[in-house]
C-alpha cells in the first residue's frame, strides 16, 4: 500500500478530476498526499517603453502565492488525509520525478487528457513520468 501520494495538479478540472480516487486510496491505506503543481520559471515582465514593470523574483513569488491558494482548495477535497503543498519551478516532467525522489513517494496519481489517452502516455509529461519513474504511476483516463 502507497503511504506517500504524489498528487501533480496543473490548473485545469480535468486534473483535479484524481482528487477522490487519491483521496479514498489514501484514507484506505493511511497515506499522506503531496500536492505539487510546477509553473514555468518566470521572466521578468517589461512595459511597451522596455521599463521592468516586475522583475523575475517579483513574478515568482506572485505565481508561488496564486498557486498555493489553488492547492489550498484542492486540498479541501482530501478531508481526513495528512496533506502538504509544494509549488515547483522548472520542466514539469523533471520536477515531479525531482518530488517523488525527495518526498519518498510510494505513489504518483496523475490524469491524462486531451488527446486519446493512450497517445497521451507515449508523449508530455506522462509519458516522461511512465518512461522515467522509478515508483508507479497512476493515471486517471478523462475525455
Amino acid at each position: 500500500m502507497a503511504k506517500r501520494i504524489l498528487l501533480p495538479l496543473d490548473r485545469s478540472e480535468t486534473s483535479q478530476a484524481v482528487l477522490p480516487v487519491v483521496a479514498e486510496l489514501a484514507r484506505g491505506s493511511g497515506a499522506t498526499v503531496r500536492l505539487l503543481h510546477v509553473a514555468p520559471v518566470p521572466r521578468e515582465r517589461v512595459a511597451d517603453d522596455g521599463r521592468v514593470v516586475a522583475y523575475a523574483n517579483q513574478e515568482m513569488e506572485r505565481i508561488e502565492s496564486e498557486r498555493r491558494r489553488f492547492l489550498k482548495a484542492a486540498e479541501a477535497e482530501l478531508e481526513g488525509v495528512p496533506v502538504e503543498a509544494v509549488v515547483r519551478f522548472g520542466n514539469p516532467a523533471d520536477e515531479i520525478l525531482l518530488e517523488a525522489d525527495v518526498f519518498g513517494a510510494d505513489l504518483i496519481a496523475v490524469t491524462a487528457h486531451g488527446r486519446g489517452w493512450f497517445r497521451h502516455l507515449l508523449s508530455d509529461v506522462v509519458g516522461a513520468l511512465f518512461r522515467r519513474s522509478d515508483v508507479p504511476v497512476l493515471v486517471l483516463a478523462s475525455r
